[in-house]
C-alpha cells in the first residue's frame, strides 16, 4: 500500500506513512491472499492424490520415509511435526493397505520400525510425481525469476 499523499505548503507533494488502518488492511489483505494459496495448493494436492485415495498426510509420511528410510515412529513423527499419536494413525492407515510395514527395531526389541514396502515404495513415487507435476502446473503461471522470488520470501517466512 502505498504512503498517503499531502501537500505541503509550498504546494510541492509529500509522503505521510501509511495509517495503522492502512496498514492492517494490507496485512489482512496478504493474509488472506496467503491463505487462499495455501487452500488452493491444499485442494489441487487433494485432486493430484486422489488415485491413490491417499491424504496429504499420508503423501508427507510417503515422502519422509522415501527420504529417510526406515524409522520408529517417534522420528516419523518429529519429521512430519505431528503428535506421536497422529503418527501412529498415519501408520496404522498406510500398513492396512500394505504402503509400509512395522518390523522389531535391531537395537530395542522394545521399539519398533516403520519402512515402506516395495507396493509403498511404488505409491511413494507415484504420488511425489503426481504432486510435482501438480506444483509444476501451478507454479508455471509465474516467470521463473517470480518463482525464484517467491521461494526465497517463502523460505525466510517459514524461518
Amino acid at each position: 500500500m502505498a504512503a498517503d499523499r499531502t501537500t505541503t505548503s509550498d504546494g510541492n507533494a509529500a509522503h505521510r506513512p501509511p495509517s495503522e488502518n492502512a496498514v492492517a488492511e494490507r496485512d489482512e489483505s496478504l493474509s488472506e491472499a496467503f491463505l487462499g494459496v495455501a487452500r488452493r495448493l491444499r485442494s489441487l494436492s487433494m485432486q493430484a492424490l486422489a488415485p491413490w485415495d491417499v491424504s496429504p498426510s499420508h503423501a508427507r509420511a510417503f515422502a519422509v520415509l522415501m527420504r529417510h528410510g526406515p524409522m520408529r515412529l517417534s522420528d516419523l513423527s518429529d519429521h512430519l511435526r505431528i503428535a506421536p499419536r497422529s503418527a501412529t494413525e498415519v501408520v496404522d492407515a498406510l500398513q492396512e493397505r500394505g504402503f509400509v510395514a512395522r518390523t522389531p527395531d535391531p537395537h530395542d526389541r522394545r521399539a519398533v520400525v516403520v519402512q515402506l514396502t516395495e507396493l509403498g515404495r511404488k505409491t511413494g513415487d507415484a504420488v511425489r510425481a503426481a504432486r510435482a507435476t501438480e506444483a509444476d502446473r501451478f507454479f508455471g503461471q509465474l516467470s521463473a525469476t517470480d518463482q525464484v522470488v517467491l521461494g526465497r520470501i517463502l523460505r525466510r517466512l517459514a524461518e
